[in-house]
């Protein structure tokens, strides 16, 4: 009988941290979740604002009436790296968004500044 109180109890010990433990991460999931959405028009700002960033580097380019393929040979990138900055694809890094300023003659604040 004391055997097998000790296999109980020791099943005890280790299911109910086991449970305890499943619970937890039941939790933790279901608050990342609920952040995830929340978070839903932060992303949307985001989004908007790498495609206005993306407006005003083709406004700039075109002003300068530069090509794609020489803004990218100025900078020292691909041509489809200048597109795809343009479309909102992806963002220049700061070390080029300063190059890209230089070369249309504004200040990187100004491209970076919101509409």
């Amino acid at each position: 009988m004391a055997a097998g109180f000790k296999v109980i109890l020791f099943s005890l010990l280790i299911l109910i941290p086991l449970a305890a433990l499943f619970v937890y991460l039941i939790l933790l999931v279901v608050r990342a979740l609920r952040k995830y959405i929340k978070g839903s028009p932060a992303r949307a700002e985001a989004k908007e604002v790498r495609g206005t960033l993306g407006e005003r580097l083709r406004e700039n380019r075109a002003r300068c009436k530069m090509s794609q393929e020489f803004v990218a040979e100025a900078v020292g990138v691909s041509r489809q790296a200048v597109s795809k900055w343009e479309n909102g694809t992806s963002d220049p890094s700061t070390a080029n968004l300063i190059a890209l300023a230089k070369l249309y003659g504004v200040s990187a604040e100004e491209l970076l500044k919101e509409l």
